[in-house]
Formats: C-alpha cells, sequence, structure tokens
C-alpha cells in the first residue's frame, strides 16, 4: 500500500498556468456536476509544536488520531522500530528540522491552492473511473531529507499511505532552499532533482500515486517496448485526470527538455530502432531509458534521463488518436506488446 513516485498571487499564477497548457481543440468534459472533498490534514504541525518534555504523550496521541498513517510516518518514513528508542530519534529529529518546519510554515501556510488542485482532479478520476475509491485525505508532514538523497528506502517524499496519499513537505520547499543547494554542492543531490522539488508539484505527485494505487506497475524484466508503454499508459492516464496542468510538472523535465524531445522525437525513436532497442530484455541497459536520472548517458548532455517514459507517452497517445473510443480501463488492460503494434508508431 506504502508507494512513494499560498497566497492569491498563486492562485492567479496557478490559474494562467492551468490556461495556457490546456492544448488548443483538447476535449476536456465537464466534471462542474461531480461533488468531490479532500480533507487536509497537517500531521507535521501537530508534530512540531508538542511539547518534547511530553513526547510520549503526543505521540500517543498522534497515534490514535492518525491510526493508518501513523505506523507509515514511524516505520516506513522515518525508518524506526517500535521501541521506546524510537522517542528519542523522533525528539532529535524535531529539534534538527525545526527550521524546515519554520520555513513550511510560511510557504504552506494557506494550502487551499493545492487542495482545490487536487480535488479538481479528483473529479477527473470519479468521471472516468467512477468505482475507484477516491481516498478522503491527504496527509502533509516533514521526513527526513539526507535518507532520501542517498537513496534509503526508509524515507519518502510523497507517498500513497494506509491513510491515503501524502505529501513530504521537506521535498517542496523550491528548487533555491539552501539544504537543496548544500546536498548538491556535497554530491548526494541532482540538479534534476532539486528542480522538482517546489510547492508545484504537489497535486501532479498526489495524483501519479493514486494512478498507481489504482494500476500497480508490474512491468518489471519485460522487454523495454513494453515498459515503456506500461509507463506511458500511466503519464496518458494524468493526462486526462490533470488536463489543465503543465506537461514539464508531469514527466518532470524542463521545458527546454520537452521542447528538445518533441523537436527530436523522430531522431529519438531511431536510436532505439537502429541499436536494436526496441524489444532488449537486459536489465542493465533497459535502466538506462527507464528509470530517472539527469540525463541520457549515451545522447549526450541535453537529452533528459527517463527517456523510455517519453518514448511511451508518445506511443500511447498515438494508439489512442487511433481508437478514441476505448476508455481509459480498456487501455490500461490492453496488452503493451499488442497495442505498440496496434499504434503504427513512427515519428517523422
Amino acid at each position: 500500500m506504502f508507494k512513494s513516485y499560498l497566497s492569491q498571487t498563486l492562485v492567479c499564477a496557478a490559474f494562467l498556468l492551468f490556461t495556457i497548457s490546456c492544448k488548443p481543440g483538447k476535449k476536456v468534459p465537464d466534471v462542474s456536476n461531480i461533488k468531490v472533498t479532500v480533507e487536509v490534514q497537517r500531521f507535521e504541525q501537530e508534530l512540531f509544536t508538542a511539547d518534547t518534555n511530553q513526547l510520549d504523550v503526543t505521540m500517543t496521541q498522534l497515534s490514535q488520531k492518525y491510526p493508518s498513517f501513523f505506523g507509515d510516518f514511524m516505520g516506513n518514513i522515518m525508518g524506526l522500530p517500535p521501541t521506546d528508542s524510537a522517542l528519542i530519534a523522533i525528539r532529535g529529529f524535531i529539534d534538527s528540522y525545526r527550521p524546515v518546519y519554520q520555513e513550511t510554515k510560511k510557504l504552506f501556510a494557506d494550502f487551499t491552492p493545492y487542495q482545490k488542485e487536487i480535488e479538481k482532479a479528483y473529479q477527473f478520476t470519479n468521471y472516468y473511473f467512477p468505482t475507484y475509491k477516491l481516498p478522503a485525505k491527504v496527509i502533509t508532514f516533514i521526513g527526513p531529507m539526507d535518507a532520501l538523497f542517498t537513496g534509503s528506502i526508509s524515507s519518502y517524499g510523497d507517498a500513497m499511505t494506509h491513510a491515503g496519499p501524502s505529501v513530504g513537505l521537506q521535498l517542496h520547499l523550491g528548487k533555491t532552499y539552501p539544504a537543496y543547494q548544500t546536498g548538491m554542492e556535497t554530491g548526494i543531490a541532482f540538479g534534476y532533482q532539486v528542480g522538482r522539488f517546489t510547492p508545484s508539484t504537489i497535486p501532479v505527485n498526489v495524483m501519479k500515486n493514486v494512478v498507481d494505487d489504482m494500476f500497480p506497475y508490474g512491468a518489471d524484466g519485460r522487454p523495454l517496448i513494453e515498459q515503456m508503454i506500461e509507463k506511458g499508459k500511466r503519464l496518458y492516464i494524468l493526462d486526462q485526470l490533470m488536463p489543465f496542468t503543465a506537461d514539464t510538472l508531469k514527466i518532470g523535465y524542463t521545458q527546454a527538455q520537452l521542447d528538445l524531445c518533441n523537436k527530436h522525437e523522430a531522431e529519438i525513436w531511431n536510436f532505439f530502432v537502429k541499436n536494436d532497442l526496441v524489444y532488449s530484455i537486459e536489465p542493465s541497459i533497459n535502466k538506462e531509458y527507464i528509470a530517472d536520472g539527469p540525463k541520457t548517458q549515451i545522447l549526450g548532455e541535453g537529452v533528459p534521463g527517463y527517456l523510455g517514459l517519453y518514448v511511451g507517452w508518445q506511443i500511447v497517445k498515438k494508439y489512442m488518436e487511433k481508437n478514441d473510443k476505448i476508455t481509459l480501463d480498456q487501455l490500461m488492460q490492453k496488452n503493451a506488446k499488442a497495442l505498440f503494434n496496434e499504434a503504427g508508431y513512427k515519428p517523422e
């Protein structure tokens, strides 16, 4: 179950972003009559305002108030065992991360803009997947940053917990936040990661976890093209659930990187074909194109990593252009190899 992947000015900026990122002629269903409500619970506020001299009392209260989330927070996010030593670790964490909490208080004093964007995406989710039980709550928290930078499995940012989507605010403080810069200087964080540590990625990450909750990814070990397409399916679903959100936020590229891929789509595909990569089953080779990273090493500095995600996305778009009567549920059930053969993907 547990998975990883403000002000009035911000609201206006978000509205402008939605307006310019919806492509002309794109058919977007009217979901205004679908009623959804998302309750936002601010776990970090209750944790960091606790009296550390009576922390045992606070932790008991939090475990009772957040019965589903508390276990995930302690075990998966903090990586702490259910022993008395965990209390000491939590006290130390609160003391050392208090500056992070103060920053989140300023930046996320009003979480409403993100809540509203998530609710809008939930309306589209209900429209396309009416039988899916939408999570009723979104929980915000603060978790450790250092372990995440070093790839520890005990630290998560945004995740689908047993309580529903949970947002690690420590990874949404803006790319210029000093701790991120220090991480890059010491070599434990990469610029391409830090560029995504912004408030604007919160709704997208929540919805990525919702999509993964509906359709758990299970294509590891399959030929590269099938892995590409399975990931591309999920991005296509995200397109429909967040039709007014910029593609850069959904795929995690900069605008320059996405423009480069769009301009050289044919050359990118020809690279996979000419190098016999399409049906590759070699994990070490496939990882280069299906795993996140700062760049696609063999193609040079300007080409982003995770290139297989981009290609899979384009193949699925091509398939759906030819099969616009297929439901999103049917798309997700479609065999990846058959989808590829029927798409006739040959960019020029």
